[in-house]
């Protein structure tokens, strides 16, 4: 099959219909997606599994929707395959415990090298410690998401049950576009898990709390969401808490897409977010993408059998969004190390129209990167 670049190129014929490996995407008109964006994307995912997905925030149009699996190019890669978010998930926990009043940004949480309950050890690279909102954005720390979701999910003071703490988690994530379709238009959609009181309830029969499920609160175990998710999220960010439902028709006319889109995020909450998502650029676990202009970002590594997987999301510039961000390597390592250098490159030919020369000396690496499962 030919490269999905070739194919969208079509849809800018009337009544186009694309193919990508069994997945129709019908066509009325030209698409959102931008080529040079689109050609990037299936380049620096040449020899890898995984997606790349970007988002214009002010519309919600899909400029990059590059995938690549062992078969070729899938769509049904970047919004049909849910997969644990690591610690890209740390963003919405951090803004739903802000606006439930269980953290502020001065919370400090200690952490030597992870966090141990019983005969469970979690670990967490070396930072200083303790570590308030910000920085634990930042280094990316697991003890600090840990143990804050855990607090609200075993809150009797706030919470009459463990089942409304969770319902009302569930209510938060599910306003940020997470948890189920989002009914964009294209076909094969999937919406990923987010766990709820019934979905515990059956699975953890002798009873569960806080501890049980702390490994959602850095975005693994019962979590999954799709890149088209992850950046979905980083798009609400950008905004500071609105979206509108992604779409790749230019020119809809459905009010569907035309709708702005409200989360349940307080706010406030917002500000020390971004702010903690810029420090990992500047100082945290992605300074392999600081630049000139200032990129909010939050990287994610993913443990599965096999090598781990690798994640970013972000947006840039920082106060004026031109471009949200979400890269998704099955078995690609540090979500610093892959993830967020891809991010970043398509971040640069958005903004800026072209690669640098340093920069198109790194896309080439990462091409040539070949990733075996």
């Amino acid at each position: 099959m030919r490269r999905l670049l070739a194919l969208l190129a079509m849809a800018l014929l009337p009544a186009a219909v694309l193919t990508a490996y069994g997945q129709q995407l019908p066509t009325d008109g030209p698409l959102t997606l931008r080529p040079l964006l689109q050609q990037l994307g299936e380049r620096l995912l040449k020899g890898k599994t995984g997606a790349i997905v970007a988002i214009n925030p002010a519309n919600g149009e899909i400029l990059c929707l590059a995938t690549n699996t062992p078969q070729g190019p899938d769509v049904r890669q970047a919004i049909g395959k849910p997969l644990a978010p690591g610690s890209t998930f740390k963003t919405a926990q951090a803004l739903t415990l802000l606006s439930e009043g269980i953290i502020t940004p001065q919370t400090q949480v200690n952490c030597v090298n992870g966090v141990t309950d019983g005969n469970i050890k979690v670990g967490c690279h070396k930072h200083r410690s303790p570590l308030a909102l910000k920085d634990a954005l930042a280094q990316s720390c697991n003890t600090w998401f840990l143990m804050t979701f855990a607090s609200m999910i075993n809150d009797d003071f706030m919470y009459e049950s463990r089942d409304e703490a969770i319902t009302t988690w569930r209510s938060y994530m599910q306003s940020m576009g997470l948890g189920g379709p989002m009914h964009i238009d294209i076909a094969g959609e999937q919406g990923g898990l987010l766990a709820g009181a019934d979905y515990l309830n059956r699975r953890y029969k002798d009873g569960w709390d806080g501890r049980t499920i702390w490994w959602v609160g850095m975005g693994q175990g019962d979590v999954t969401c799709t890149p088209l998710q992850l950046c979905n999220l980083a798009v609400t960010i950008a905004n500071r808490g609105s979206y509108f439902v992604p779409h790749i028709h230019k020119n809809t006319q459905n009010q569907r897409y035309l709708t702005r889109r409200q989360t349940k995020v307080k706010p406030e909450a917002y500000a020390p977010v971004v702010e903690g998502m810029r420090l990992a650029v500047e100082k945290g676990t992605a300074t392999s993408i600081r630049t000139t202009y200032p990129i909010c970002g939050k990287t994610g590594t993913i443990e599965n059998p096999g090598a781990d997987h690798s994640a970013f999301i972000g947006f840039a510039p920082m106060n004026d969004p031109k471009i949200a961000v979400a890269v998704y390597v099955e078995h690609g390592g540090f979500g610093a190390d892959l993830a967020a250098p891809m991010a970043g490159l398509v971040i640069e030919t958005y903004l800026k129209g072209k690669l640098s020369a340093a920069s198109e000396a790194r896309a080439r690496r990462i091409a040539a990167k070949v990733i075996k499962r």
